[in-house]
């Protein structure tokens, strides 16, 4: 509270109350100002009295020198730059708002108002800013987490679909279909135990149970193609070729299994193939041909693809493909490559180049008039994205159409009996007909034999495969 050195009035601190950051004098030096300009009560009373205006801070007569006098005695009251004021007392500035102060104290308190004011409010912006952060990190950890998650979601379905989820084999599968069909009724019991025996018995000898296969397809084609169909020119097909479906243990994934089955029983007609195939005189079970395309591996064949399977496929559902089929082939020294159709060569999807290579592998060496003609030829395993079949032959129309016979391990051996009657009028053939509009995968693989291989040579294509190259077309 101010109080006015002439009189001891007691002075109001309310404008200092409204700007708290004006500190200082002047303020201060206003409300005294006013307050001697207009005088105390009795200073204004003796001015009347007396008629000589006196100061009202020491009484003195003053005359009309009143402001000059007020002014070089007591300006230092007045807060005023005249006077004495500017070689007594030094001014000090605010560096950060101007506002002059007249004691270095009150300046240091009113610098450091400013600090404190400027130091929350950065504390605050630096908390918002940590929130900020904070927030960020929790939200890339759970995009993080959530995406892990669906990854680990996406293996185990491909690991499912691929046959690598540990959930069992050929055996498993084939025992759970069993109850599955006593269960509903479509099995007796005496049944199941019969036939899980004679399962047991073939997997121990390592050999197909044969209950899938139908044997006599390609010489019922020729007998048809001779008398029949008129409207195709040439027809070449392999040598004879059994057919095996998928069974209650390796349905959904053992197509690839199933083609080699129909591939070597093409070859162990083939006496150009009694040396390489000696040990192998029976039609492996999928089981066995799982070792043995291990037995491949452990050679040195296809290390990559080994180390996809972990190095195992017996006793699991693992769908095998091309590779696996040429490592397995090349083992037992047969000669093959992989041809690559990696993408469409003609129009609206469709690979005209492959119908063209598989002429030119059946037509080689098997010119001439003749409208059917059985070749030495093996057939070819077909591989694209999620299945795979079998190349038995293929037609050339009178228009120069092509049309490639193929057998597939879905089709059910009831359905390929049909083409065994003596009276069929071609109708079943489409179970084995393909014409290039009909294949539209964007990628097919095969894989083509032609003679078998030296131990030399077996051993240079064991080396090579440690990069497993084919040929791509176009």
């Amino acid at each position: 509270m101010l109080v006015c050195e002439g009189c001891g009035k007691a002075l109001s601190s309310e404008p200092v109350a409204r700007r708290p950051l004006q500190l200082g004098r002047q303020p201060r030096c206003d409300e005294m100002r006013r307050h001697v300009e207009v005088g105390p009560p009795a200073a204004r009373s003796l001015e009347l009295a007396e008629g000589l205006p006196r100061c009202p801070l020491c009484g003195e007569a003053a005359g009309r020198e009143l402001e000059a006098h007020v002014w070089a005695r007591h300006g230092q009251l007045l807060g005023a730059p005249g006077g004495d004021i500017g070689n007594d007392e030094q001014l000090y500035e605010c560096p950060m708002c101007s506002l002059t102060c007249t004691n270095i104290q009150i300046l240091q308190e009113h610098v450091d108002l400013h600090l404190e004011e400027h130091s929350f409010s950065e504390g605050e912006n630096i908390r918002d800013l940590e929130l900020a952060q904070w927030l960020q990190t929790e939200e890339d950890n759970r995009q993080r987490s959530e995406e892990a998650k669906r990854e680990r979601e996406e293996f185990k379905k491909l690991q499912r679909q691929y046959g690598l989820d540990n959930s069992g084999g050929y055996k498993q599968q084939f025992l759970k279909s069993m109850e599955k069909e006593v269960d509903r009724g479509k099995m007796q019991p005496f049944e199941y135990h019969k036939r899980k025996a004679d399962m047991m018995e073939c997997l121990a000898f390592g050999i197909d149970d044969g209950k899938t296969k139908t044997s006599g397809v390609i010489e019922a084609l020729c007998k048809y193609y001779e008398n029949e169909n008129k409207d195709v020119r040439h027809v070449w097909l392999s040598t004879g070729v059994d057919h095996f479906h998928s069974s209650l243990g390796d349905r959904g994934w053992g197509c690839g299994y199933r083609n080699f089955q129909m591939l070597l029983s093409s070859l162990l007609q083939n006496s150009s193939y009694n040396d390489c195939l000696r040990d192998t005189m029976l039609i492996p079970s999928i089981p066995k041909i799982q070792s043995m395309i291990e037995d491949a591996w452990r050679e040195g064949f296809d290390p990559h693809g080994a180390s996809h399977f972990n190095n195992r496929l017996h006793g699991s559902k693992a769908w095998i493909g091309a590779c696996e089929i040429y490592s397995l082939l090349t083992s037992l020294r047969i000669k093959c490559q992989i041809i690559d159709f990696h993408k469409p060569t003609g129009p609206m999807g469709t690979h005209p180049r492959l119908f063209e290579w598989v002429l030119r592998y059946y037509s080689t060496d098997n010119e001439g008039g003749a409208k059917v003609v059985r070749t030495s030829k093996p057939p070819i395993y077909l591989q694209h994205q999620g299945h795979s079949r079998t190349i038995v032959g293929i037609e050339e129309k009178k228009n120069k159409t092509l049309c490639l016979l193929l057998f597939d391990p879905g089709c059910p051996s009831q359905e390929m009996q049909k083409l065994l009657k003596q009276n069929s009028d071609g109708t079943s053939l489409r179970l084995l007909r393909k014409f290039v509009g009909s294949l539209k995968e964007k990628q097919y693989q095969i894989v083509a034999v032609d003679g078998i291989l030296s131990l030399e040579e077996k051993a240079a294509r064991c080396h090579a495969s440690r990069v497993l190259t084919s040929e791509k077309i176009p």
